[in-house]
């Protein structure tokens, strides 16, 4: 019975529809602009539209990879820490990270709770904005990728996901200074 219970929303219809490989294969072009999208924040419970940040700050869109509230990634986990304990520092250097998941809005709750998120979540369980953005999917969910746009909109970084290199660390995108 215990087995059953772990499992609980992972098979979703997002997870059959994310489930055959397709490679991350961005096209988005560093110095271009990036589709704008409308999703709810769930941690603010608001809703948010790329394109308000134009004109007024950077942005990083940090595409992350989670099953379920109860089945993270184990290549997404660290990095989803790394953002959040390090999202001070973001703001500080005028950069919003905006966390996007293809969680719904019940697992999204769950995972602001336990891990204690501080920058805004984002839901996307049709996933998509993963898709517009060519991020990817495998064995039930879109893969991790991460953008960094300009305060114009601007494309001035990606990092899509490979064995290799699964997400980008917070010093690609954080000066000391």
């Amino acid at each position: 019975m215990q087995a059953v219970s772990n499992v609980r929303g992972l098979f979703t219809p997002r997870f059959f529809n994310n489930f055959l490989p397709i490679p991350a294969t961005s096209n988005l072009v560093v110095g271009r602009k990036t589709p704008d999208f409308v999703l709810p924040d769930i941690k603010n419970r608001s809703t948010v539209r790329l394109s308000d940040y134009q004109g007024k700050q950077q942005v990083l869109l940090a595409f992350t990879r989670i099953f379920s509230e109860k089945h993270y990634c184990p290549l997404c986990y660290p990095h989803i820490v790394e953002l959040n304990e390090n999202y001070e520092r973001f703001t500080q250097q005028g950069i919003e990270v905006l966390m996007i998941a293809s969680t719904d809005t019940r697992q999204s709750q769950q995972v602001i709770k336990e891990l204690g998120l501080k920058m805004p979540f984002l839901s996307n369980p049709r996933c998509d904005v993963f898709r517009s953005y060519e991020t990817g999917q495998a064995l039930g969910a879109p893969l991790p990728a991460q953008f960094w746009l300009d305060q114009e909109g601007k494309l001035l970084y990606k990092h899509l996901f490979s064995f290799l290199e699964p997400n980008a660390g917070v010093e690609k995108f954080l000066v000391d200074g």
